[in-house]
């Protein structure tokens, strides 16, 4: 009788775990189209003008700001030795 018990234990888990392991791989491929999307979306014009126009904006308003950033002349390295 208990090897019944058992036997039926392992199966009601096996059939759990399958369960489990077929809406999860299914969700998961709708997370990835909707990733998918969202990445396009943001690549899309639309979505980069606000961005572009503040830049654009920030560029105007202050000049000095866009000075290159090796003006101490340390080639990019800020006194490391590593390039």
């Amino acid at each position: 009788m208990s090897i019944a018990v058992v036997a039926v234990v392992v199966v009601i888990i096996v059939v759990v775990a399958v369960v489990l392991g077929l809406a999860l791989r299914n969700r998961s491929s709708d997370d990835g189209v909707d990733s998918f999307r969202r990445q396009i979306d943001a690549l899309s014009p639309e979505a980069r003008k606000p961005t572009v126009d503040r830049v654009k904006s920030a560029e105007r308003s202050d000049p000095d700001d866009a000075i290159d950033d090796d003006a101490d002349g340390s080639g990019g390295r800020n006194g490391t030795d590593t390039p």
